[in-house]
C-alpha cells in the first residue's frame, strides 16, 4: 500500500516541486519506506509518491515509466492473479521493469485502453498520464476499499489519496457547507473540503484538455426477482465458500509478516480460520478490548476463535482514556467526522500492530454489506418481502419490531425520505434510521445555516444520481444493500474503519470478502439465502461453519462500537466532548448555533441512561466537526500555510 500526489495542467509550465514533496510529506504514514517523483518533461505533469514495500521488496519503486516514456503510473494498493496477467503479457512482448504487482495497469492500459483495468483484481487506487494523448486518468477499486480524491485549481488538477495531500499541494481548506447540509460527504461524492470529490468506487476520472470526464467501469448487480438462481441450497453454500477461499488465498501472498484483526463476529474469524487452514500455519490475530463497558468487549469471543484455530492471540486493551488521548488525531487522518469513538479503536489496535512488526493483516470487514448482515436489512425483509420464509417465524419477528419502532419512519420524517418511499414502492430501514437522527442534529443549526439549505432534500439528491436500471424489478433488501453500498460503505466504513485508521500506522489491510468475484456470485443469491428468519448472512455463516467455533457459529450479528462517552460522564472521552464544545471551535463552525449546543450538554446529566445513548453520535460528530476546524484551519484566508504548520504535530 502507498500513497499519490498527480498534477495535470493543460498550459505546460514549471510545477512547483516542493508543493510536491510537501504533499507526500503529509502522507507520509501512507509509504514510510520510499519517496519519489517525477515530472512530465513537457510540463503537463507530474506524479509523487510515497511506498510501503509489501511485494517486490527491492524492485518496485513508483512512479513507473515506460520504457517509451509516453506513460507514467502511481498505484496504491495491491492486484491480486497478477502473475498470471504478468505471463500473458509477457507473452504479447510486454517487457516489464519492476518485479511490482502494479506495472501489470500500465502495460494492460497500453494494450487495451480503459477497458484493459477491468481485468485488475485487488483493492487500488491509480492514477495514470498519458504524454501521447495528453491526459490524466484516475481509476478506483470496484467497492471503494483505496480512497482518491482530485480537485482543480489554479488552473491545474490535482489527484491524491488523501485530502490532506492536496491541502499541502495548495487547494485551499475551505468548508464545503452545501455538502454539509445534504449530506453528500456520507451520500455522495463530496467531501467536507470545498472543491474536493472522491472519485465513486468503480468509475474512473479522466482529464484532458477538453475538461472532466468521467464513467463507471463495474457495479453491483443483482439479480432480478424472478431469477433462477444457479443452484440449490447446498450448491451455493458451497460456491460461496470456494470463492471466499480463493479470495484468501489470493490475499495471503506478501513478502512481509502478515495478521489478521479478530474482532469477535464471525467474519473475522472465519478469516482467521480459513488463513490458518490454507498457510498451514499459526497466524498472529490482534483484537481490541474495550475495558470500561463488558457489554461492547467481545475479547472472550476473539480469544475462542484464536485458540480454534491455534493462533498467538495478542490483546490490545483500550480504555475511554486512551480513546480521549487519540481522538484528535485519528480524526486527522479519517478527514471526516466520527459518530463513534471505534474508528479511534481501530486507529490504536493499527498501531499496536506495527508495533508488533505486521505490515499487512487480512480483516472481516464487507460480509454484512455483501451477505446482509445487518440488523436493518433484515427488518426490510420482513416487512417487504419474507418469500420462502418460515411465516410463524416472521410474524413473531414483526411483532417485535412494532413494540419497538424508535429511530425509524415517523409521520414528521423529511418529505424526501417520504419521496423516496413513494420511489421504491417499500422503505429503507438504514435510511429511515439516518434520516431520524440527522433531523435531530437539523435542530441545532444557526437561523441562517436552516434558512439556507431549507428544502435541499439530501435524500433526493442521492437517489435522482443513482443508476436506477440497477434497481429495477430488485428485491427491496437487495435495493436497501445497493443504495448502502453507494453511500455508507465507502464513505464511511472502509474509511473510519477501513483504510485510513489502517495507513495512519502504515498497515496494509486486505478484505478478502470485498473481493468482486466474491461480490458478483452473492449478487446473484436470493435473499432468502442472506436472510433466514432471524438469522443475518445466513449463506455466509453456513458456508464458513468449517472453520468456526460452534459458539461464534451460533452467536447473532453484533455491532462493533465503541462504549458511549456520554455513558461514561467520569472519563476523559466525555471530558473531551465538553471541553471542545464549550471551546472557539464551535463558535467558529458555520453550522451549529452555539448556545443550542451548550444547552444540551447543560441537560444532559439529567436525562435518561437511553436518552444519553442517541446523543452520543450527534455529540460525537458536533466534537468532530469542532476539532477538524482547528486541525484543518477550515474556511480562513491562508489555511494551507496555517495547516502546513501542523503536519508534523
Amino acid at each position: 500500500m502507498c500513497g499519490f500526489i498527480g498534477v495535470y495542467q493543460r498550459n505546460p509550465a514549471v510545477i512547483d516541486e516542493r508543493s510536491l514533496l510537501n504533499a507526500l510529506s503529509s502522507i507520509s504514514h501512507r509509504g514510510p519506506d520510499e519517496r519519489s517523483v517525477w515530472h512530465d518533461p513537457a510540463g503537463r505533469a507530474a506524479l509523487g509518491h510515497v511506498r510501503l514495500s509489501i511485494i517486490g521488496l527491492n524492485n518496485g519503486s513508483q512512479p513507473i515509466v515506460a520504457e517509451q516514456g509516453d506513460l507514467a503510473l502511481v498505484v496504491n494498493g495491491e492486484f491480486y492473479d497478477h502473475e498470471r496477467i504478468r505471463r500473458e503479457l509477457e507473452a504479447e512482448g510486454c517487457v516489464f521493469k519492476t518485479a511490482s504487482d502494479s506495472e501489470i495497469a500500465l502495460h494492460l492500459y497500453r494494450r487495451s485502453g480503459v477497458a484493459g483495468l477491468k481485468q485488475l483484481r485487488g483493492e487500488f487506487a491509480i492514477v495514470l498520464f498519458d504524454r501521447r494523448r495528453r491526459l490524466m486518468m484516475a481509476v478506483r477499486d470496484r467497492m471503494g476499499i483505496k480512497p482518491l480524491f482530485y480537485a482543480q485549481h489554479g488552473g491545474a488538477w490535482y489527484f491524491a489519496s488523501e485530502i490532506k495531500a492536496l491541502l499541502a499541494a495548495g487547494i485551499p481548506a475551505e468548508w464545503d457547507e452545501d455538502a454539509y447540509a445534504s449530506r453528500a460527504f456520507y451520500l455522495r461524492d463530496h467531501t467536507l473540503f470545498k472543491g474536493v470529490r472522491s472519485v465513486q468506487p468503480g468509475c474512473w476520472v479522466m482529464v484532458d484538455n477538453g475538461g472532466l470526464h468521467n464513467g463507471r467501469y463495474w457495479d453491483m448487480e443483482f439479480a432480478r426477482q424472478d431469477a433462477i438462481y444457479p443452484a440449490d441450497e447446498k450448491g451455493m453454500i458451497e460456491a460461496v465458500r470456494a470463492a471466499v477461499e480463493e479470495s484468501v488465498r489470493l490475499r495471503l501472498r506478501a513478502d512481509v509478516p502478515m495478521g489478521v484483526y479478530l474482532s469477535g463476529g464471525i467474519d473475522s474469524s472465519a478469516m482467521l480460520g480459513m488463513a490458518t487452514h490454507l498457510s498451514s500455519q499459526p497466524l498472529n490475530a490482534f483484537n481490541l478490548s474495550f475495558t470500561d463497558m463488558d457489554d461492547y468487549d467481545e475479547n472472550r469471543f476473539a480469544r475462542l476463535a484464536a485458540e480454534h484455530n491455534g493462533a498467538r492471540f495478542h490483546t490490545v486493551a483500550v480504555s475511554q482514556d486512551n480513546l480521549a488521548d487519540f481522538f484528535e488525531q485519528a480524526l486527522w487522518h479519517n478527514e471526516t467526522p466520527f459518530f463513534n469513538a471505534h474508528g479511534v479503536a481501530k486507529y490504536i489496535l493499527s498501531q499496536q500492530v506495527r508495533e508488533a512488526g505486521m505490515k499487512v493483516v487480512l480483516t472481516g470487514e464487507g460480509a454484512d454489506e455483501v451477505f446482509a448482515g445487518y440488523p436493518h436489512f433484515r427488518r426490510d425483509m420482513l416487512l417487504y418481502n419474507s418469500e420462502q420464509q418460515d411465516p410463524e417465524v416472521v410474524s413473531k419477528l414483526r411483532q417485535r419490531i412494532h413494540e419497538s419502532e424508535q429511530g425509524y419512519v415517523q409521520p414528521d420524517m423529511p418529505q424526501d425520505i417520504h419521496w423516496m418511499i413513494q420511489q421504491l414502492r417499500h422503505g429503507v430501514s438504514w435510511l429511515d434510521n439516518q434520516a431520524g437522527w440527522f433531523k435531530a442534529l437539523e435542530s441545532l443549526y444557526r437561523s441562517d445555516f436552516h434558512d439556507r439549505f431549507q428544502g435541499v432534500d439530501p435524500y433526493r439528491q442521492f437517489f435522482d444520481r443513482l443508476d436506477h436500471r440497477n434497481l429495477e424489478g430488485r428485491d427491496p433488501v437487495h435495493k436497501s444493500m445497493y443504495l448502502w453500498a453507494k453511500s455508507y460503505l465507502p464513505n464511511f466504513v472502509l474509511t473510519t474503519l477501513g483504510d485510513r485508521m489502517e495507513m495512519a500506522n502504515s498497515i496494509e489491510g486486505r478484505v478478502p470478502l470485498l473481493d468482486h468475484h466474491v461480490v458478483e456470485l452473492a449478487c446473484k443469491l436470493p435473499v432468502w439465502m442472506k436472510v433466514r428468519g432471524s438469522t443475518e448472512k445466513y449463506v455466509f455463516r453456513e458456508a464458513m461453519r468449517p472453520y468456526l467455533p460452534d459458539a461464534l457459529y451460533k452467536r447473532k450479528k453484533h455491532y462493533f462500537r465503541a462504549p458511549p462517552a456520554t455513558l461514561q460522564q467520569k472519563g476523559r472521552l466525555y471530558q473531551l466532548v465538553q471541553d471542545v464544545l464549550r471551546g472557539g471551535e464551535l463558535d467558529a463552525l458555520p453550522f451549529f448555533e452555539p448556545t443550542k449546543v451548550r444547552s444540551l450538554l447543560e441537560k444532559l446529566p439529567q436525562l435518561s441512561v437511553q436518552e444519553q445513548g442517541l446523543l452520543d453520535p450527534m455529540l460525537m460528530e458536533l466534537t468532530s466537526l469542532c476539532l477538524l476546524q482547528r486541525r484543518f484551519a477550515m474556511g480562513t484566508s491562508g489555511a494551507s500555510a496555517h495547516w502546513n504548520s501542523r503536519v508534523a504535530a
